[in-house]
């Protein structure tokens, strides 16, 4: 058995994985078998906040270190600590916990905050998001998004499933006042590069090729990026 908790209510470690196992609510993504298991996320309710609990069984992944399997949310945890820690703006972890049965099995939790105003990139900009606020504001967007991608990939750190879809947005205030932030979400793939370059490589290739930035949107987020990163990465422009 391991179980790892990072915050939980005034309960032992093990009450606190079952507390949360416990709980039922509305599913965002309904339990989907795949890696020898089966994944779902479901919107939770506890003390007036909003959560979010990826719920796995037999749910693995293997690697040179863990030729044996090791659950996702344990890869996942590792990862929104590390990028916290680089500043990289992600869900705030509530509670992340694992437990094998004797047979072999892994039951694994991942549990983490709502993201408080943010939406979907794709979906502020149908929402009109770009012509409520103008170009001065879009670009301070495109600005946010090219930061948090730099500082996770100077970690060496690759989300490695960097889809537009990933990408959260609020902006909040009037044009003249507007507050930008930006979020990156799913990092149940994201694992450590032996460079940066290698990571932005990756990533950012596949962001351009599931994004619908223009390519004049494409240039500035680069050009942002780039001033953060401190070199220039070969076929982004």
């Amino acid at each position: 058995m391991a179980v790892d908790c990072v915050q939980q209510p005034p309960m032992s470690t093990e009450d606190c994985f079952e507390h949360y196992w416990r709980q039922e609510g509305e599913w965002v993504e309904e339990p989907n078998q795949r890696r020898g298991g089966e994944s779902g996320v479901q919107r939770i309710h506890e003390a007036g906040r909003l959560l979010y609990a990826k719920r796995q069984v037999g749910h693995i992944y293997r690697s040179w270190r863990y030729p044996l399997g090791r659950p996702t949310v344990l890869r996942e945890r590792d990862a929104l600590l590390a990028l916290s820690a680089l500043s990289v703006n992600v869900p705030e972890l509530v509670f992340c916990g694992a437990r094998q049965a004797p047979d072999g099995q892994w039951r694994a939790l991942l549990v983490t905050a709502a993201l408080d105003g943010f939406i979907e990139i794709d979906n502020w900009y149908a929402a009109g998001g770009r012509e409520r606020y103008g170009e001065a504001v879009h670009e301070r967007v495109l600005e946010a998004v090219a930061q948090n991608l730099a500082r996770m990939h100077l970690g060496r750190w690759q989300h490695g499933c960097l889809y537009i879809k990933h990408v959260f947005v609020r902006v909040t205030g009037s044009a003249q006042s507007a507050t930008v932030d930006v979020a990156l979400l799913d990092l149940e793939k994201c694992r450590q590069r032996l460079t940066p370059y290698k990571a932005a490589s990756h990533d950012l290739k596949q962001l351009r090729r599931h994004s619908s930035w223009s390519d004049t949107d494409w240039r500035k987020l680069i050009y942002f990026y780039e001033t953060v990163f401190g070199s220039a990465i070969k076929g982004l422009r």
